[in-house]
């Protein structure tokens, strides 16, 4: 996308293509479970060495997705803030089945193709 995003409602079905695999949302939401509980670590051991690594483990398989199945630039360089509140959402909208509406609503077909806009 050639132009900054200045809106949240906006960013949301941008975020959403930018995830249109479901390997991608895999990478992801293993990154996230295992991001959870590394900082459940953290929180009951007081290590900090569980948040250096909850952020690797979070972070390193969404890029793995990114990279090399989805083969586009995490959202999170540009739009660190908006990307990590949509990364929580997607997870918690996966977690209650609510997700695959959003998908259709942000264009992306159960396929993970991603439906042209028009002009």
């Amino acid at each position: 996308m050639a132009e900054r995003i200045t809106k949240y409602t906006l960013f949301w079905p941008y975020y959403l293509r930018e995830h249109s695999k479901a390997t991608t949302r895999r990478w992801h939401y293993f990154g996230s479970t295992a991001g959870i509980l590394l900082v459940l670590g953290f929180v009951l051991t007081g290590s900090w060495w569980y948040l250096v690594a909850a952020l690797i483990c979070g972070y390193g398989p969404a890029w793995i997705g990114h990279f090399f199945v989805e083969k586009n630039r995490p959202a999170t360089f540009q739009y660190p803030f908006w990307s990590l509140y949509s990364d929580c959402r997607m997870y918690l909208m996966w977690l209650s089945g609510r997700l695959a509406p959003e998908l259709e609503k942000a264009g992306v077909k159960p396929d993970g193709t991603v439906k042209t806009q028009a002009a």
